[in-house]
């Protein structure tokens, strides 16, 4: 139990787009911040807000990068963070469904967020409770106003989300 922030170092959010319809394309954002406040006792009281600067996306192809940051896509200038902000987390054993709202191209949407605990412990160079969670989410980028593409770049987004945190107030 405890107020959790984000461990940026360690938290991805890695994304697949069918591209032409004949292959997923891959791509990473990262620098995440963010809390988590967990109460094992009461989990419907668990909160989450993370916040992603989406100048941080990256794929291995620089002019698809550089095409993604500009404004037929995320409009990185104009739109600099996505957020994500818990209405509801509903746990069971060491899985969760996490509800809340995106905010993205600066439009807000609800999602959810499949995630999963992975484990806790000391964390060996902070000395300070480290916990971990992987999470699975889709969503509709035309929600938020990218729809640039379709359909050749497909409009349904699947992210894969790796999460570590460090307790606050340790």
């Amino acid at each position: 139990a405890g107020t959790y922030k984000i461990e940026p170092l360690h938290t991805q959010v890695g994304f697949s787009i069918l591209h032409l319809g004949y292959n997923p394309f891959m791509g990473l954002l990262s620098g995440a911040s963010g809390t988590l406040a967990l109460d094992p006792a009461r989990p419907s009281a668990d909160r989450l807000s993370v916040t992603i600067p989406v100048s941080s996306i990256y794929t291995t192809v620089d002019e698809v990068t550089q095409h993604l940051k500009g404004a037929d896509f995320f409009d990185v200038a104009k739109y600099p963070t996505a957020t994500f902000v818990s209405t509801a987390i509903e746990v069971r054993g060491t899985e969760a469904r996490i509800a809340g709202n995106l905010t993205l191209h600066g439009v807000t949407r609800p999602i959810t967020i499949q995630a999963r605990f992975v484990g806790a412990g000391t964390h060996p160079q902070t000395k300070a409770p480290a916990i971990g969670f992987e999470g699975r989410a889709t969503i509709k980028r035309s929600d938020f106003g990218v729809s640039y593409g379709i359909p050749f770049v497909s409009d349904e987004v699947n992210l894969a989300i790796t999460a570590a945190f460090d307790r606050t107030g340790a």
